[in-house]
């Protein structure tokens, strides 16, 4: 591993361990094995660094669940039947990575203070809605029109989003998947306009 790649894990460690708000550039440094001002020289700051590992663990944590979404909502084109295979998947994921989900609303909260943060944010939930609209929509998205799509990715991610905090405030109040499907079905159904 590079000493860049050290640093970036020591920041992930310690956001796991520590949160976002409460670790300082010296605790990555310990947990990277790293001097102190290698943290500057590769990252320019410690908000950066912590930025750019935040980022990477949710890229990742999205990666895997969309990985997962997919392969659940392999067998329909239906985009509200899409829906539900994601909201299972996201049930099943969301407890795995506690820590994660942490720090990332710790990060969000620190975006309106750090525009170097929140235009990294930015463009990461950018991403997130692509890939959402595309996952949702599968083989329509070809024929759906972009403000469309845009429209489906934001309220997808609101949906993803939405669910993470609601875990880590309460959990015990989030409903399982089969409830979750049932309350999917319910909107669409009442969405549709009468034949």
């Amino acid at each position: 591993m590079s000493h860049r790649e050290d640093l970036l894990a020591g920041a992930r460690r310690c956001l796991v361990e520590k949160g976002y708000r409460r670790t300082t550039a010296r605790d990555i440094a310990t947990a990277a094995g790293a001097h102190l001002a290698s943290i500057g020289y590769h990252f320019g700051s410690k908000d950066s660094l912590m930025a750019t590992a935040v980022l990477a663990a949710t890229d990742e944590w999205g990666t895997r669940l969309e990985q997962a979404a997919r392969a659940a909502a392999a067998g329909t084109d239906d985009p509200a039947e899409r829906l539900v295979a994601l909201l299972g998947e996201l049930v099943a994921a969301v407890p795995d990575a506690h820590e994660l989900h942490v720090a990332s609303v710790q990060a969000i909260g620190e975006a309106p203070f750090d525009a170097e943060l929140r235009a990294a944010l930015a463009a990461g939930m950018g991403e997130g809605r692509d890939v959402l609209a595309g996952l949702l929509l599968g083989p329509h998205a070809a024929d759906t029109p972009p403000e469309v799509a845009a429209a489906l990715g934001a309220a997808a991610l609101a949906l993803v989003t939405g669910f993470v905090v609601q875990a880590l405030v309460a959990p015990e109040a989030l409903p399982d998947a089969s409830a979750l499907a049932a309350a999917v079905r319910l909107l669409t159904n009442a969405a549709r306009p009468p034949s």
